[in-house]
């Protein structure tokens, strides 16, 4: 069997997609001055986030607001912008990593809060960072299949829990260097939410046409980066390192199956200004096509790709060919192309 998986889609079509911005900003600097006294007892200066992740700041969701409040305000505004009935999406696919519990889904909720019909599926897709893409991947599937009309994909992220526990443990007097180390990417990630309603391109001519999309696996690697709500654990170098092998290694085989080697854009999950940059020497792509949300959003998950695109949406011109690409922990690597 082959090493990459790939397909083609044949008659579906990106109505819209659109992003919820979380209020409170929290900045870098704000986080060196909570573990200002653990830096200087383990001799480290602060700065990392800002200068050498490229994080300056990140946004939280006021406390209360549950995931599934917020994937829903991005799912209500991709909905009216693509003028699509909300009692005609057939699918809906929930790809939030964040979840306040293991059952029920978080689409349950989300369905609920937007009125979608009884007969609407909905489930809810985890592949990490990825789980967007596959959302994705899995309704333009079924509607190439004919098994329904309209897809909708949310995302909704928040990283407040998560950022308040890792400080309080960093902050304690046993905490060392090792420790910040292990926790460092905690304290890039992000809060945020996405949608994206999906239809058929005969019906919508003027959607943005789905192209392809391939993905390749390196599960060996699957305990780099181990997380819950309250606490996860990386390797940063060792993440980077098998992260950047799998990038290279999908990036040869895809180019076999998808002229990808000279994009107009360059839709990028969103890590840090080390990993977008080392990404696009090993693949050979001009860096300058890749737009830039993590420094003002940090890592948003699974949410950051549609939240970029969605930022640039209106500066791409008809007829322009965009890739969205990324990598989950585990490690899974994937890209898709949208004819604009």
């Amino acid at each position: 069997m082959d090493e990459l998986n790939s397909r083609a889609f044949r008659n579906v079509g990106l109505l819209t997609v659109d992003a919820a911005e979380a209020p409170e900003v929290v900045t870098s600097a704000w986080i060196d001055e909570q573990l200002a006294d653990t830096y200087a007892r383990n001799g480290l200066e602060p700065g990392a986030l800002a200068d050498l992740a490229g994080v300056r700041e990140r946004r939280w969701w006021p406390s209360g607001v549950s995931f599934d409040e917020a994937a829903a305000i991005a799912g209500r505004s991709a909905l009216e912008a693509s003028g699509v009935d909300p009692q005609r999406i057939g699918m809906l696919v929930s790809t939030s990593v964040c979840k306040h519990h293991l059952e029920p889904s978080v689409a349950c909720a989300v369905h609920h809060r937007l009125g979608l019909s009884p007969g609407c599926t909905n489930f809810d897709v985890g592949n990490a960072c990825l789980g967007f893409l596959n959302g994705m991947e899995i309704a333009a599937t079924a509607i190439d299949g004919g098994l329904i009309e309209y897809a909708l994909i949310v995302d909704g992220e928040g990283s407040r829990h998560t950022q308040e526990r890792t400080i309080e443990r960093l902050r304690g007097p046993d905490a060392t260097a090792d420790d910040v180390f292990a926790e460092f990417a905690s304290l890039t990630l992000g809060s945020g939410a996405a949608a994206a309603v999906l239809g058929r391109m005969d019906a919508n001519p003027d959607a943005h046409r789905l192209v392809g999309s391939v993905a390749r696996a390196a599960t060996e690697h699957n305990e780099l980066c181990i997380g819950d709500l309250d606490r996860m654990v990386t390797d940063s170098r060792g993440l980077l390192l098998a992260g950047l092998d799998l990038a290279g290694d999908l990036w040869t085989d895809a180019i076999q199956h998808f002229d990808w080697k000279d994009m107009d854009w360059y839709i990028a999950h969103q890590i840090s200004l080390v990993h977008t940059r080392m990404m696009a020497e090993r693949i050979g792509i001009d860096v300058d096509r890749i737009p830039l949300t993590f420094p003002h959003l940090g890592n948003v998950g699974p949410a950051a790709i549609p939240i970029t695109l969605a930022g640039v949406a209106d500066r791409i011109q008809p007829g322009e060919r965009v890739l969205c690409m990324g990598m989950a922990s585990g490690l899974n690597a994937s890209g898709l192309e949208i004819a604009w």
